[in-house]
C-alpha cells in the first residue's frame, strides 16, 4: 500500500484547517469535493470572509479624501494593509507596495511606465519559455511600440528546467535591459533559482522582474534576499479576494516612473493645462481603489503568516512529490516538470484522452483540475502539446485527496481505453 507523504501529518493540522474553509465541505454530482485547481484560483478561509463582511458592515466608505470617521477608518485599514504587504514580501518600505489588480495589471503597469521611459529601438528585453501570457504580451505590446525586441531563455523540456548554461549569452548581450521571469511555473511545477537570477543580471545593471503570481502565499518570498527590482502578485492565490494584488517596486526606480493612468487620488495640483503628482505609491493608484479587497489581503497574509510560509512550501512540495511518484505508476501517462524541488503543480497528458475530457470526467466524480494551454501557449508549442491536465494543491490539500485523484484517472483510463 502506498503511503502519504512522512512528515506531513507534523506540519500543521490539516483537519483543523480544513473546517476554516467552508466551500471545500460540499458533494459536486454527489462525490465530495476535490478542489485540485488551486493554481487558477486559492479558496478563501472564514478569517478572509468575516474580514470583508466587517468591514462593509461597518467601515465601508472611499479613502483619502473623506473626512468624515468612515472613511478615517477606511484609509486607515487601507494604508495598514499596505504595511501589511511590504512586511510579508520584506519591502523596506510600504511606499514600495501599489496596489494593483493583480500580477497581470502589475506587469502591465511596468510596461506602460518604466518600460515606456526606458526602453528604445534596438533594446532587448529577456523572458523565459515558461512565462504566462501575462509576462509576454505587454512586453510584445511594448515592443511594438518602441521597437524593443524579445528573447526568451530556453526551457530544457519535459523536466520542466531553464537552461542556466545559456542565461550568461544571454545576460552579456548589451542590449537587454530587463530581465522579467516566474519564480515558480504555473504548468510545469518548477521553482526557479530566483535570487541567483537576479544576481546574475544586476551584475550586468539589467532590471528584474519577478512574477510572484505562483510563489507568494506558497512560500516565504523576500525582495531582499530576491534582490530584484520588481515584483508583482495577486490577492486571489494565495487565500484572498479576487480583484487585488500589489506591485513592488525599488523606491528610487518607482520615483523615477511616470504615472500609469491619470485621474483623482493620484494628482498633487490640477490646471487647466497640466497636473502634478503625488508621490509614490499613490501617483500610481487613480481612482477609487479596491479598499475593501485590501482589507481581505491583509486578513490572508496574517492567516498565511499563522501557519507558517515555510511550512506551507514543505507541505506542497512533499503532497506534489506524492503525487508525482502516485501518477507515474499509471499507464499511458506523460508528466511534465522535475521530479523532485516542485512547487504543488502537476501537469500530464493521459493517452488518448484530451485534457478536457479528463477535466470533464473528473468533475463529474468531484475531482476540480484545469485543462488547457493555461495560459502558456509558447511553452505548450514547446513541448510540442496542445494543451495539458493540470492538478494544482494547497496547504489545505491531502494525501488522501491525491489518492483519490489517482482513483478517478484511472477510472477515466478505463473508460476511454480502446
Amino acid at each position: 500500500m502506498t503511503t502519504p507523504p512522512p512528515v506531513q501529518p507534523a506540519l500543521f493540522n490539516l483537519e483543523s484547517l480544513r473546517k476554516d474553509f467552508p466551500i471545500l465541505d460540499q458533494r459536486v454530482h454527489g462525490h465530495p469535493l476535490v478542489y485540485l485547481d488551486n493554481a487558477a484560483t486559492s479558496q478563501k478561509p472564514r478569517a478572509v470572509i468575516k474580514a470583508l463582511n466587517r468591514f462593509y458592515e461597518h467601515d465601508n466608505a472611499n479613502v483619502h479624501r473623506g473626512i468624515h470617521e468612515l472613511s478615517r477608518r477606511a484609509t486607515v485599514a487601507f494604508e495598514a494593509a499596505r504595511d501589511r504587504a511590504a512586511s510579508f514580501i520584506h519591502a523596506r518600505q510600504p511606499s514600495e507596495i501599489i496596489f494593483t489588480r493583480g500580477t497581470t495589471e502589475g506587469i502591465n503597469l511596468l510596461a506602460h511606465t518604466w518600460g515606456a521611459k526606458n526602453l528604445k529601438s534596438g533594446d532587448t528585453i529577456l523572458l523565459t519559455e515558461m512565462e504566462h501570457h501575462s509576462n509576454i504580451v505587454p512586453w510584445q505590446l511594448l515592443a511594438g511600440r518602441t521597437g524593443a525586441k524579445l528573447a526568451y531563455l530556453p526551457v530544457t523540456g519535459d523536466d520542466g528546467l531553464l537552461d542556466l548554461s545559456r542565461l550568461d549569452g544571454f545576460l552579456n548581450d548589451n542590449s537587454v535591459k530587463l530581465f522579467a521571469f516566474t519564480h515558480v511555473s504555473n504548468t510545469l511545477g518548477t521553482i526557479n533559482p530566483a535570487a541567483e537570477l537576479c544576481a546574475r543580471a544586476r551584475r550586468r545593471n539589467i532590471v528584474t522582474l519577478v512574477d510572484a503570481a505562483q510563489s507568494a502565499g506558497h512560500r516565504p518570498v523576500d525582495v531582499q534576499e530576491l534582490g530584484c527590482d520588481f515584483l508583482a502578485f495577486s490577492g486571489h492565490k494565495l487565500c484572498g479576494p479576487t480583484g487585488i494584488g500589489a506591485l513592488y517596486g525599488r523606491r528610487e526606480l518607482l520615483d523615477d516612473m511616470p504615472p500609469f493612468q491619470g485621474g483623482g487620488d493620484m494628482i498633487a495640483t490640477v490646471d487647466f493645462f497640466a497636473s502634478t503628482w503625488k508621490d509614490v505609491p499613490h501617483k500610481f493608484e487613480a481612482g477609487t481603489p479596491d479598499f475593501a479587497g485590501a482589507v481581505g489581503l491583509h486578513a490572508a497574509m496574517d492567516y498565511l503568516a499563522a501557519i507558517g510560509l515555510d511550512k506551507i512550501a514543505r507541505h506542497d512540495q512533499e503532497l506534489s512529490a506524492y503525487a508525482f511518484e502516485r501518477l507515474s505508476r499509471l499507464r499511458g501517462i506523460r508528466l511534465f516538470g522535475p521530479r523532485k524541488e516542485r512547487s504543488g503543480v502537476i501537469s500530464f497528458l493521459m493517452n488518448n484522452v484530451h485534457a478536457h475530457d479528463v477535466v470533464t470526467a473528473a468533475d463529474q466524480l468531484g475531482v476540480a483540475m484545469r485543462g488547457g494551454h493555461h495560459c502558456n501557449q509558447p511553452l505548450m508549442k514547446k513541448l510540442g502539446v496542445e494543451s495539458t491536465t493540470r492538478a494544482s494543491f494547497y496547504f489545505y490539500n491531502t494525501a488522501a485527496e491525491v489518492d483519490r485523484l489517482v482513483e478517478v484517472l484511472a477510472e477515466i483510463q478505463k473508460f476511454f481505453s480502446p
